[in-house]
């Protein structure tokens, strides 16, 4: 294996531990200071369910939360969307597409309960401003926690 790509690799791991052994908060407790870049993890009771990285961390958390960010902004809470309504596959077809779903009134509505059931979840972040790193590291926790990625 490549020398570099082993150190970044080998770093991986204290890195996780570092993040899982962050203090949470909930979205309404956000911290004034957050880093920039970086890693989070949402977590509710003891299950891991979703981790991303963002170079823009305090945006992208309330892209997750906010009852107004669309879809597109909200692929977690779109997610869990679809798991409360029973909708298992991503359809690639005009028919149940995500412009579809979103004009089906109890979709929306398992929508907007899902970005306010994840404003209460429990956030970890851990700073990491390099690009290269934030990918290995999402994908790490991941697989790691066998959590959903972005």
């Amino acid at each position: 294996m490549n020398d570099r790509f082993l150190q970044h690799i080998e770093s991986l791991h204290p890195s996780f531990d570092a993040l899982l052994a962050c203090i949470p908060f909930t979205f309404s407790e956000l911290p004034k200071q957050l880093p920039d870049a970086g890693i989070y993890l949402f977590t509710e009771g003891d299950r891991h369910l979703y981790v991303g990285r963002t170079n823009r961390l305090r945006k992208r958390l309330q892209q997750h939360c906010r009852p107004g960010s669309p879809h597109s902004s909200s692929p977690f809470a779109f997610r869990l969307a679809r798991e409360a309504r029973n909708i298992q596959k991503a359809s690639h077809t005009p028919k149940g597409s995500r412009k579809q779903l979103m004009e089906d009134l109890a979709f929306s509505a398992a929508f907007g309960s899902s970005k306010m059931r994840i404003s209460n979840m429990h956030i970890r972040v851990i700073e990491e401003s390099n690009p290269f790193r934030q990918a290995l590291w999402e994908i790490y926790t991941a697989v790691s926690l066998e959590a959903l990625r972005r």
